[in-house]
């Protein structure tokens, strides 16, 4: 079992996500985002949509729950959700937000949305900060716990 830490606005880590992507409404990718550290504002991790995981840097502002980090061919936004699932103990951590791509992709200068998933066992009260995206909910809970063969 994975040992995890918790800043004060409950952004584990190290985890591991399922994120997925799209540009103009159209599945772009899914994969997986893993977030290995957050000290001072700074986090790092890696990125893995083909396969071959991509080193991320960005910042996490405690304040606001925003987090921006850039990949070697995109840049990313998002905000942190909380949704507690009380009858599984079970608390869900989303991350939502837009993508901008980057040189040298060959996709430079188009744009998206992403939403990615993590879980923890649920300590303390229940917290909703939002409602879940029902269909990535169950797309991104099958990335994570499924049949990982579906990335592709």
């Amino acid at each position: 079992m994975q040992t995890f830490q918790q800043t004060t606005a409950s952004l584990p880590f190290p985890t591991r996500w399922g994120i997925l992507g799209d540009i103009a409404g159209r599945p772009l990718v899914r994969g997986f985002l893993t977030i290995d550290s957050i000290t001072n504002g700074t986090l790092t991790g890696t990125v893995n949509f083909r396969g071959v995981p991509l080193p991320i840097t960005g910042t996490w502002n405690e304040s606001t729950n925003q987090l921006i980090f850039d990949s070697p061919y995109a840049t990313f936004s998002g905000q942190l959700s909380i949704f507690d699932e009380t009858v599984l103990s079970l608390r869900r951590f989303i991350l939502t937000g837009n993508f901008l791509m980057k040189p040298p992709s060959l996709q430079a200068g188009e744009f998206g949305t992403w939403v990615a998933l993590t879980d923890t066992i649920r300590t303390g009260p229940p917290q909703y900060t939002s409602t879940v995206p029902t269909a990535a909910l169950f797309i991104l809970s099958d990335l994570l716990y499924g049949n990982s063969q579906s990335i592709r």
